[in-house]
């Protein structure tokens, strides 16, 4: 007996060795085929007959595709990946291990090409909208270029008047959440644990960092920066940077606007700007809106794209159904 126990140890090894040798020898022959055009799809993985599969496809061990599915040329599918509902994939989208895409509701999920969709991240899955009600069409579309990173999860609209949208070009970090009917431009940076609320709209160039929490309808907008750790619970203007447990402006995200290529004589007009409206000499001397006309009607500054782009994004705020700006510390609230 004591014989058989030790010849048990190296024989197990010897067993795990050659099926993990098989597993990548499979994987690797998929990847091969998929660079030669022709599909591949292993034995374990299930695959509707109605599904459409474009060339060069490669579907691993124990992947799903569903009835209404849609697979680009060039997809990869890694292990136990799963495709649900109707669904359209781009060419060239990749799946990793445990990914998740689509969801058996009415409407739709449309993910454009190249796009990278992480270890076990949910993308186009129920909303968690109380308002939502079950039968209902429910929409979600994703551009092109996006790397979605591990366990992110992207809902889909919560009513079939609307639909949670991402652009192009977007990192989308490790434990991120984008909920219901939110609005996601390009070029976006979210750091892990992004948190949008439902109808959250952010616009291009955002950077977020880590742990960050957007209230619901709030806007953030274009080459903005939020802080570790930060709740935003009202809108974040063009060029600028928030950070606090309840977010106050900081200032201009001046270090994310010269890595954007703002001309030196630009981020000069928006730094003047920004002083005379949220940082003036004498706070009681003129209101709110009296500092924004000045600046609006100001000779050197009111001529400067960048300047004028982000007066409008600061009065857009105050509009009906808005939340106004993030508070800054010395501003006059009149």
């Amino acid at each position: 007996m004591s014989s058989l126990l030790k010849l048990r140890k190296p024989l197990s090894s010897s067993l795990t060795t050659l099926s993990l040798h098989r597993f990548s020898s499979t994987l690797d022959y998929a990847f091969q085929n998929k660079k030669e055009g022709t599909s591949f799809i292993h034995p374990t993985a299930i695959v509707h007959p109605n599904a459409v599969i474009g060339q060069g496809v490669s579907i691993g061990p124990f992947c799903t595709i569903g009835s209404s599915a849609k697979l680009g040329n060039g997809c990869q599918l890694h292990p136990s990946s799963h495709i649900f509902g109707n669904t359209e994939l781009g060419n060239h989208c990749i799946l990793m291990t445990g990914a998740v895409v689509g969801d058996d509701l009415p409407g739709r999920t449309v993910i454009g090409w190249n796009n990278i969709i992480g270890h076990h991240a949910v993308v186009g899955i129920k909303c968690q909208d109380m308002k939502y009600k079950s039968g209902d069409e429910c929409f979600l579309d994703v551009g092109n270029n996006n790397e979605i990173r591990e366990f992110t999860s992207i809902h889909r609209s919560s009513k079939s008047s609307d639909i949670t949208v991402i652009g192009d070009n977007n990192l989308i970090m490790g434990s991120c959440h984008i909920a219901h009917d939110c609005k996601i431009g390009n070029n976006n940076i979210f750091a892990n644990n992004t948190l949008l609320a439902g109808h959250v709209i952010v616009e291009d160039h955002a950077h977020t960092a880590g742990a960050i929490v957007v209230h619901q309808f709030c806007h953030i907008g274009s080459f903005a920066f939020i802080g570790g750790g930060s709740v935003v619970s009202q809108d974040v203007p063009k060029y600028m940077m928030v950070s606090g447990e309840r977010a106050e402006l900081r200032g201009l995200n001046l270090e994310g606007l010269r890595r954007r290529g703002f001309l030196v004589t630009e981020i000069k007009c928006l730094r003047t700007a920004y002083r005379k409206i949220f940082m003036p000499g004498d706070t009681n001397s003129m209101g709110f809106d009296e500092r924004l006309a000045e600046v609006e009607h100001d000779e050197d500054l009111g001529c400067v794209p960048a300047v004028s782009s982000m007066l409008q994004s600061i009065r857009d705020s105050f509009t009906e159904n808005r939340r106004g700006i993030c508070k800054f510390r010395q501003w006059s609230s009149s």
